[in-house]
């Protein structure tokens, strides 16, 4: 695929900043379609294998953006963006009339904060504040839903790069927009996955069988399928990271840090919790790791199984996710 610049020249060029889990998955998804991506990480060991891929790696990542038409950060937090754009002037490197896709989780204040800094150090290059809905598997497929914001021209820009990577994007409004429909967005999720951790513990307390709880979660319009996929995740104790608890919990408490108890007491309430999960040995599992700390799990026996959904039902995996919470 081919994007194009002001000056009407092939656009083909991407740099990933941030190789983890997501950046990752991201890069691949460009390099299979048929774009030249530059990559940096902090930890080279995770550029290795894009490298095999076709990819270029960078010690540094100023050096990784010098040719890139678009940029695209993948960080874990605010502090590291700032860090690296700004510390380790790679914004500065940037080409005129590049566009820098920042498209991690850090809030709306520190995208705010990211815009006014751009907008005064580079004013040439255009920032587009795009989070991403979808978990690692999303990813890997190319089935995001990109939630942009940011100069309305830039959109149609970005739209063959953001194809390669989501199922769909949003264009919201001004930069930072797409930062507050994330944290919306994962906040719903987070409530949806506390709401399965507790039914389930709920269900065990009080004598339910399990096979009994997903026959009458089977097609109800109370369960979504979202819902179920962590539901069956916690009753086969499967906790292999798709997303990390403590991520999650980051995201819970940019929620709390924009709104406050008063607008979101549920939220403060679950990330305190789950606050003391990660604290007490779940660092590291998936967020169906909510299902911790309610009381006894019981094993996963055939008689319990999700299969017993019925003749060839099966709940989603989590490559169905609509929106998983990302970083």
């Amino acid at each position: 695929m081919t994007i194009w610049n002001h000056k009407k020249e092939p656009m083909r060029r991407v740099a990933v900043i941030g190789t983890g889990t997501m950046g990752t998955a991201m890069a691949r998804r460009l390099l299979a379609s048929g774009m030249d991506v530059n990559v940096w990480s902090r930890h080279a060991a995770s550029m290795m294998p894009l490298v095999e891929t076709g990819a270029t790696a960078y010690e540094k990542a100023a050096d990784a953006v010098r040719s890139a038409d678009v940029v695209i950060t993948m960080l874990a937090t605010a502090e590291a963006i700032a860090d690296v754009m700004f510390g380790g002037e790679t914004l500065r490197a940037m080409p005129p009339k590049s566009i820098w896709a920042q498209m991690a989780t850090i809030g709306v204040e520190a995208t705010e904060r990211l815009v006014a800094e751009t907008r005064t150090r580079r004013p040439d290059v255009a920032f587009v504040d795009a989070p991403v809905s979808g978990s690692r598997d999303p990813a890997e497929k190319g089935q995001l839903l990109i939630l942009g914001s940011g100069p309305q021209p830039v959109a149609q820009l970005l739209e063959p790069v953001f194809g390669v990577l989501g199922r769909a994007t949003l264009w919201l409004g001004p930069a930072g927009a797409g930062s507050a429909m994330k944290l919306v967005l994962n906040t719903w999720l987070a409530f949806q996955t506390e709401g399965a951790a507790e039914a389930a513990a709920l269900a065990g307390h009080l004598g339910v069988r399990t096979p009994a709880l997903f026959d009458a979660l089977r097609d109800n319009p109370l369960a979504s399928p979202y819902a179920l996929s962590k539901l069956t995740r916690m009753v086969e104790q499967d906790y292999h990271p798709d997303f990390a608890l403590e991520w999650a919990l980051k995201d819970l408490d940019l929620a709390a840090s924009e709104a406050g108890a008063r607008v979101a007491p549920v939220a403060v309430a679950i990330a305190e919790r789950w606050r003391g999960l990660v604290r007490n040995g779940s660092s590291g599992l998936d967020v169906s790791a909510a299902r911790q700390g309610l009381g006894r799990v019981a094993p996963a026996g055939p008689d319990r199984c999700p299969s017993a959904l019925g003749n060839g039902d099966r709940l989603p995996s989590d490559d169905s996710e609509p929106a998983q919470m990302t970083s």
